[in-house]
């Protein structure tokens, strides 16, 4: 089964490479150029992850799309992209599992992506069983994958 992605972007280039990207490395892409358009298919589509720009037709835009990927029942993993990371912990309040700042090297966000998908999946399988998700060994293991990746480019 592919894995299915919503990538969230108003700048059509990006949103057009990233996708690309994406689907050479086996996912199912969805796109939308707007927040409005982004909450819109997440009431009726079913994805595994949520990519969005933080600032499309407002600067809180990516935020708004974040909370709608977060009210979804069926809770996708969710990436903020942005070339304007927010100041400490915003991100993460807002409810997004990981930054990814532009631009980035398209084997590192892929490795990113693969991490935080299994992460989010570990986390939903545990909930599922009554059991606290290990916030703290997760994040040790995003670093990790993260260093690697790195560390090879």
């Amino acid at each position: 089964m592919k894995r299915r992605i919503l990538l969230v972007d108003d700048e059509l280039a990006i949103l057009l490479t990233l996708k690309a990207v994406l689907e050479l490395h086996g996912f199912d892409v969805e796109t939308a150029a707007s927040a409005r358009e982004a909450k819109s298919k997440l009431r009726s589509h079913t994805y595994h992850m949520v990519i969005t720009d933080m600032r499309m037709e407002n600067e809180r835009a990516g935020i708004e799309v974040v909370r709608a990927a977060r009210d979804a029942e069926y809770d996708p993993a969710v990436a903020m992209l942005t070339a304007f990371p927010l100041p400490g912990e915003e991100w993460e309040d807002a409810g997004a599992d990981e930054m990814l700042v532009k631009p980035m090297n398209t084997n590192d966000l892929v490795l990113q992506i693969e991490a935080l998908l299994v992460t989010h999946e570990d986390k939903k399988q545990k909930a599922k069983q009554g059991v606290q998700p290990d916030y703290a060994s997760a994040a040790k293991k995003g670093n990790a994958t993260r260093r690697k990746a790195t560390a090879s480019s």
